[in-house]
């Protein structure tokens, strides 16, 4: 029995798209992970102003933790070469054989 206020979830298990690209089992990107909806995009600027706080981009920063648990920031301030950086290391550890990436990911845990 579940405790007061507590809601049981469950997930639905599909497999990683890099899992499935890895072994050949598809060409195309599946349509559950296809979204007609744009991702939120959040400017920094907007919302650390000196001069006066946007409350819309506060708004907009809420909705998108709330209702995506995540979002892209902009006007951001960190230096392209170090973001290219970041997404090469990226692209490497997704490149890497399924079970390097477990232990990737084990060995951080």
């Amino acid at each position: 029995m579940e405790a007061k206020g507590e809601t049981q979830w469950s997930s639905i298990i599909v497999p990683s798209v890099q899992e499935m690209v890895k072994e050949k089992t598809i060409t195309t990107v599946p349509l559950w992970y296809i979204s007609d909806t744009e991702i939120p995009i959040i400017d920094m600027k907007r919302l650390c102003s000196s001069t006066a706080l946007d409350y819309s981009e506060v708004e907009k920063l809420d909705f998108a933790c709330k209702e995506w648990g995540f979002f892209q920031l902009v006007n951001h301030g960190i230096d392209s070469s170090f973001l290219d950086k970041i997404k090469s290391k990226t692209r490497d550890f997704f490149n890497l054989p399924m079970e390097r990436e477990e232990e990737a990911v084990a060995a951080t845990t």
